[in-house]
């Protein structure tokens, strides 16, 4: 048997310690699935305010307090604390920097006061970065390979080229850095680019200045070892348009064979009808009955009128353009003279919340709101919908649209990035959900109205929920394009 790689997975959140969306859930199930494969996994996190410590088993760890960090020209100091994810696949250890004056809110990257960023948020990352290789000399683990994800990591792979270059810890250390929106870019200005201690010599176009911004993003792209983002089409499209690259797509081009699409997996063990503890009723595809009882358990929640032959829609989403919600509020009319019932989980954009309020005041038994989120209202949505809708302007990957499947609730998407990847219209008994594709409220309407003739021919609809329900996206097959790219980079040292 082959020697595990030791894997040093760097991320800004993770379930149970903090989460802002599924960045957390990601951070969480990748290291697990890497070591149950045979590696020895560290995630490394910010320990975001006060935090019930016992119940997440938060230890201190007595030699490593006061590690001094330069951050601008000042040192300031952070504790390392440690803690395990425990799970049927293993226990990976979380090492959590703490330092009160960076990270003493509960909030990862918004003043929750303000509704707007923390106006420090570049010398809060720059000096999560630093400490993360500060760091690295005292943990007595060297890692062969360090996993990056998103702007807030973004530093890391320059530091390991650059000013730590000579660092004996970090030679032959490859570094990976995952894009899971590049929406987020990390931009800052010239300022922050001296806060961060990077060469003088580094700040041009081929380097980290991005329009006379400094890019975290940009820094991680041309610095680390390999590139990937969480699906394979989206790894086509921020590489070749500048609707999806949003102005990175040049960089990427010139990046291509570094950059490698992976498809974000499932945790069947927290999101899988038979064994969910969330939703009332248990199920599998033979037990399609029992869907239908969480249905009603769901529509009485919602006060709504329970009708075995009225089809349930399903959303659980931020409020955001991205999200398709301009195309959703210009088919809403249209949709609510059909017999048809919708229940919504989110929040966002507080004019989407105004409009769906009026929506639901004009059709009290029709729709459903939840504004805020609900981690058990969330499965029970997934379980009890009969359809989930989920028309994004652009999605890296998406993970609901997985969910979906797997508790047979048909997901009616946009072809786009992972939604494109993972869902394929039904047609001749083949297929697993209803697409379009042009972004237009017209094309969304038609693809709803195909799914909702299709649910009153019962037959065909049972044959389409045992179709979805068979579709594995686990995270398994995922870990294993991970651990070939890691060992690939590590040939090349």
């Amino acid at each position: 048997m082959s020697k595990g790689l030791n894997i040093l997975f760097c991320t800004s959140e993770v379930t149970p310690y903090s989460k802002t969306g599924g960045l957390a859930d990601v951070s969480n199930s990748l290291p697990q699935e890497l070591a149950a494969a045979g590696h020895a996994v560290r995630i490394i996190t910010p320990k975001y305010g006060p935090m019930d410590e016992r119940r997440l088993r938060v230890y201190e760890i007595k030699r490593l307090v006061n590690i001094e960090v330069p951050v601008a020209d000042r040192i300031t100091t952070c504790n390392i604390k440690s803690s395990f994810i425990v799970s049927p696949k293993g226990k990976v250890q979380v090492f959590l920097i703490e330092n009160n004056e960076y990270f003493r809110e509960n909030s990862p990257y918004v003043d929750e006061k303000t509704g707007k960023d923390y106006e420090n948020n570049d010398e809060r990352f720059i000096f999560f970065n630093r400490a993360i290789v500060q760091v690295l000399g005292l943990l007595g683990w060297k890692p062969d390979i360090i996993h990056c994800n998103d702007w807030q990591t973004g530093l890391i792979p320059a530091y390991i080229k650059t000013i730590y270059a000579k660092d004996p810890l970090l030679q032959n250390v490859k570094s990976v850095f995952t894009i899971h929106n590049i929406a987020f870019q990390g931009l800052f200005p010239y300022e922050s680019f001296l806060k961060s201690g990077l060469p003088h010599n580094i700040w041009n176009e081929e380097g980290v200045e991005y329009y006379n911004q400094f890019s975290f993003l940009k820094t991680a792209i041309v610095y680390s070892d390999a590139i990937t983002t969480v699906s394979e089409n989206y790894a086509r499209e921020i590489a070749t348009t500048h609707e999806y690259g949003m102005g990175f797509e040049g960089l990427l081009k010139t990046r291509k064979k570094d950059l490698f699409g992976i498809l974000n997996g499932v945790d069947y063990s927290v999101w899988n009808p038979e064994k969910d503890n969330l939703i009332p009723f248990r199920y599998n595809a033979m037990e399609l009955p029992l869907k239908r009882e969480n249905k009603k358990v769901l529509c009485k929640k919602f006060g709504i009128e329970y009708n075995s032959e009225t089809p349930l829609i399903g959303i659980i989403s931020r409020l955001t353009d991205q999200k398709g919600f301009d195309l959703i509020k210009k088919i809403m009319p249209d949709l609510m003279k059909e017999n048809v019932n919708f229940i919504l989980l989110g929040t966002g954009d507080k004019n989407y919340q105004k409009f769906f309020e009026g929506i639901k005041k004009k059709f009290p038994k029709k729709v459903g709101l939840h504004f805020g989120f609900s981690e058990e209202l969330a499965h029970l949505i997934e379980a009890g919908s009969d359809i989930f809708l989920m028309p994004s302007k652009y999605e890296p990957c998406g993970l609901n649209q997985m969910y979906s499947l797997k508790y047979g609730t048909i997901p009616v998407v946009r072809k786009t990035g992972g939604l494109a990847d993972t869902i394929t219209e039904y047609k001749n008994g083949k297929g697993n959900g209803f697409t379009f594709d042009k972004y237009d409220a017209s094309e969304l309407m038609k693809a709803v109205k195909k799914a909702l003739k299709l649910y009153k021919n019962r037959e065909e609809w049972i044959k389409l929920i045992r179709n979805a329900m068979s579709y594995d996206y686990s995270w398994q097959v995922s870990a294993r394009k991970y651990i070939d790219l890691y060992k690939t980079l590590l040939k090349k040292s």
